[in-house]
């Protein structure tokens, strides 16, 4: 997934079973960012979506996210990764640079 510096996107999951279907989880699942520097990543409260956000500076970071598939007493943990790259956007200002001062000629 690319994203420019200054964007956001809305995240979501869908547990389902080894046949495709509609499956529970127990509890919220827990989403992480590899690289909170590049992207943040904010779970909503049920832990089904989440955005992600980039930070500012450009580079790579990866999304996981972590959710209990044992309804019961015990934990089977199921995890998903998606792979970010933050770059520039499209330029707003122009900066300007002097060299060194010289005799004119």
């Amino acid at each position: 997934m690319l994203l420019t510096d200054t964007q956001e996107v809305d995240l979501s999951i869908a547990p389902k079973d080894a046949k495709g279907n509609p499956a529970a989880v127990e509890g919220a699942p827990v989403w992480a960012s590899s690289d909170p520097t590049i992207l943040t990543v904010e779970a909503a409260a049920d832990g089904l979506s989440a955005v992600a956000k980039a930070v500012g500076p450009l580079g790579t970071a990866q999304v996981s996210v972590t959710a209990d598939a044992d309804l019961g007493e015990g934990v089977k943990s199921i995890s998903g990764t998606m792979d970010f790259e933050v770059q520039a956007g499209e330029a707003v200002s122009l900066g300007i640079s002097a060299g060194t001062p010289r005799e004119q000629v």
